[in-house]
């Protein structure tokens, strides 16, 4: 006898519709707590696959949860390291240009220093005999001198003494100076000329520049003397009788004689 498979709405669910069902409704009740009460008999009716089926969805549930707490945290972590780090930089990096800039301003002040250092030895006047003293004085009368009086002062100094540029300035003569003997001529960074006389040898030259406490000449007894000394004299040009009184030029930029 033939049986007719029934169709429409009156056709019964399949056994794949039925477990689904099964299951979505194994799930609600899991959901609110009471799959273990009522459930139950359902459960031992049905093959082991089917038992097992909702059961494994919520555990690869749990187990997604779980991995997903884990990278929140480990990109929380990630994160925050991030912001060490960057915090580290941005601190190490104002560090460096605090010291950069503290170098700079170290360098600028030496720099500065040094500068004034060289402006106050250039402007700075001496002796042109180091620990000796005047032995003529300025303007002393006597048949020695052709002027009549003496135009510098005289310096005690043995033959061969070293002789210094009392400032800084530029040599305009070198060479023999009649009754000077050998003598040297500089024009003074202030405008005005110290002359040195009776040398028995020169160390500069026409055109050179000269420093404050710089040798130039060693004294001797060479032109009209009576003996070993230098003849300095400080004037207004470099030409002789333009002379003005060497211990107060001297005095007046702070040399003590």
């Amino acid at each position: 006898m033939a049986f007719t498979r029934a169709t429409g709405k009156h056709r019964l669910p399949s056994r794949m519709t039925r477990t689904t069902r099964r299951t979505v409704g194994v799930a609600a009740l899991a959901t609110t707590g009471v799959v273990g009460t009522l459930a139950a008999p359902a459960f031992a009716a049905e093959s082991e696959i089917e038992q097992t089926g909702p059961l494994k969805a919520v555990t690869m549930g749990d187990s997604v949860a779980q991995e997903i707490d884990a990278q929140a945290v480990a990109q929380r972590q990630a994160a925050e390291q991030a912001a060490a780090r960057e915090k580290a930089e941005a601190a190490a990096k104002k560090r460096a240009e605090e010291a950069r800039e503290k170098a700079e301003k170290e360098r600028e002040a030496k720099a500065r220093a040094a500068r004034e250092a060289e402006r106050k030895r250039l402007n700075a006047y001496t002796a042109p005999i180091t620990g000796s003293y005047v032995s003529t004085s300025y303007q002393a009368g006597g048949g020695i001198w052709s002027s009549g009086s003496h135009t510098g002062i005289d310096f005690h100094a043995a033959s061969g003494t070293a002789v210094h540029a009392v400032g800084s300035g530029t040599v305009v003569e070198a060479g023999w100076g009649g009754s000077y003997g050998n003598q040297i001529v500089i024009k003074m960074v202030d405008g005005t000329y110290t002359q040195y006389g009776h040398l028995s040898s020169i160390g500069v030259s026409v055109g050179q520049t000269v420093t404050p406490g710089q040798q130039i000449a060693l004294s001797g007894a060479t032109g009209n003397v009576t003996g070993a000394h230098l003849h300095f004299e400080a004037r207004t040009t470099a030409e002789y009788g333009s002379d003005m009184d060497p211990i107060a030029y001297l005095r007046g930029h702070g040399v003590n004689v």
